[in-house]
């Protein structure tokens, strides 16, 4: 990875560039190490609102100023809010470079919180969480985190409820962002036609006021207990997910674990496709997916189905899991590498998929880490691994499954139950 370089600021920051002297574009931005997991039970959901607010004016630009100023340079700029991290990131012409880290900045340095656009951003949001509660299909994978890891951050809904987001006041935003938003815990990343020596010195006179202490902020860690929630609504679909903890980033099963999950549900080629949906035709829509947190994990399945084929269903997800222990053939190996690799060589082709999957790396290991690694450590893992895996994920451990639609909650412990014997 010589095209990728490090630099650290003297107040912590750290900035990680990948050159790809083609692009006629770059995509920046910054990653913080905050996110849903660091609130409390008081603030839950106030990183989103922090997230939001940032766009809505600063010491010098307007709301409609910043919207302006980035599209006038043909440029866009958004955010997401993370279990783990906060990320605000922008996608901009090669020469418009230091107008995306001037606005960059000053949207996370300046932002004033202005009581009007609070108040309007506080009803933008209430309406983004009843809009998540009204789909099945995604509150359910609310409900699953909640079931997964009760009654701590890592459980509740990044958007957070809505009597908490109802009273969150600028004094309270400032005061977490104050907090939280220090020099060690941001990594700029920058991925397209850039020079590192040009990066560093923007970036620089731009954060350099960010304090260089980091926050004494602990994270708890993840206790996953599972358990069974039924959300009973009279849907014409039941959407089912099923999940079990899995591993951490840094866990040595970390590429096993992605490979038994393409195997079994990623694409129209895997396991859980085939046998549920195309020999069975108990569901349309099915699936598998993996969870990935500094020291905890899930791997899940997600299904949507009709209520009398949620017995069947869920019965044949369960054979699919425990036959992966019975090994893999050759050709689904094949696959499921050919799909890992693509799955990277493609986004290398994305400048804003190059600049996060840098961050997350730094957020992370504390390093970027190349294709050639990852695509060297996905062809290591063997078809012993898979099923040692298999046992790992299974053996004696607790499921969880949460439900939305026509399925009271006995029914769903009776479902749950059949996933476990």
């Amino acid at each position: 990875m010589d095209t990728v370089q490090v630099s650290t600021l003297p107040n912590g920051v750290r900035i990680v560039s990948e050159r790809i002297p083609h692009s006629g574009t770059v995509a920046l931005g910054v990653w913080v190490a905050a996110g849903g997991r660091c609130e409390t039970e008081q603030n839950n959901g106030i990183s989103h609102f922090l997230e939001h607010m940032a766009f809505k004016g600063t010491a010098t630009r307007t709301a409609r100023q910043i919207a302006e100023e980035v599209e006038r340079v043909g440029g866009h700029l958004n955010a997401y809010t993370a279990r783990e991290e906060t990320a605000y990131y922008a996608h901009v012409l090669k020469e418009d470079l230091a107008v995306g880290i001037d606005i960059i900045a000053d949207i996370l340095i300046h932002p004033t919180f202005c009581p009007e656009e609070l108040e309007r951003e506080r009803g933008v949001i209430l309406q983004e969480i009843g809009r998540t509660q009204d789909s099945p299909d995604d509150i359910v994978f609310d409900h699953l985190q909640n079931v997964a890891y009760p009654d701590q951050p890592m459980g509740r809904s990044i958007l957070g409820p809505q009597s908490i987001v109802s009273s969150l006041s600028a004094e309270d935003l400032r005061a977490y962002r104050d907090h939280l938003y220090r020099g060690p815990h941001l990594i700029f990343s920058a991925a397209g036609n850039v020079h590192q020596d040009a990066l560093v010195r923007l970036v620089s006179q731009a954060f350099e006021n960010l304090p260089s202490t980091p926050s004494d902020h602990i994270l708890a860690p993840a206790r996953y207990i599972g358990g069974v929630l039924a959300d009973t609504r009279p849907l014409e679909q039941v959407h089912i997910t099923l999940g079990v903890e899995s591993v951490a980033f840094e866990d040595p099963d970390y590429y096993v674990a992605t490979l038994f999950s393409s195997i079994l549900g990623r694409g129209m080629s895997s396991r859980l496709f085939q046998e549920v949906r195309e020999k069975r035709g108990l569901a349309y829509s099915i699936y598998s997916f993996g969870a990935v947190y500094k020291d905890s994990g899930l791997m899940g399945i997600y299904a949507g189905t009709s209520a009398d084929k949620c017995s069947e269903l869920v019965k044949v997800a369960r054979d699919e899991c425990l036959k992966m222990a019975d090994g893999i053939t050759k050709e689904e190996m094949r696959r499921a590498r050919a799909q890992f690799k693509s799955a990277l060589m493609m986004a290398a082709e994305s400048t804003p998929a190059v600049c996060e999957q840098n961050a997350d790396h730094m957020l992370v290991y504390g390093r970027p880490i190349s294709r050639e690694e990852m695509i060297e450590k996905a062809e290591a893992v063997t078809d012993a691994q898979i099923a040692h895996f298999t046992e790992r994920l299974f053996h004696g451990k607790a499921i969880t499954l949460a439900i939305v639609g026509p399925v009271d909650k006995d029914a769903a412990q009776d479902l749950a139950y059949s996933f476990q014997h």
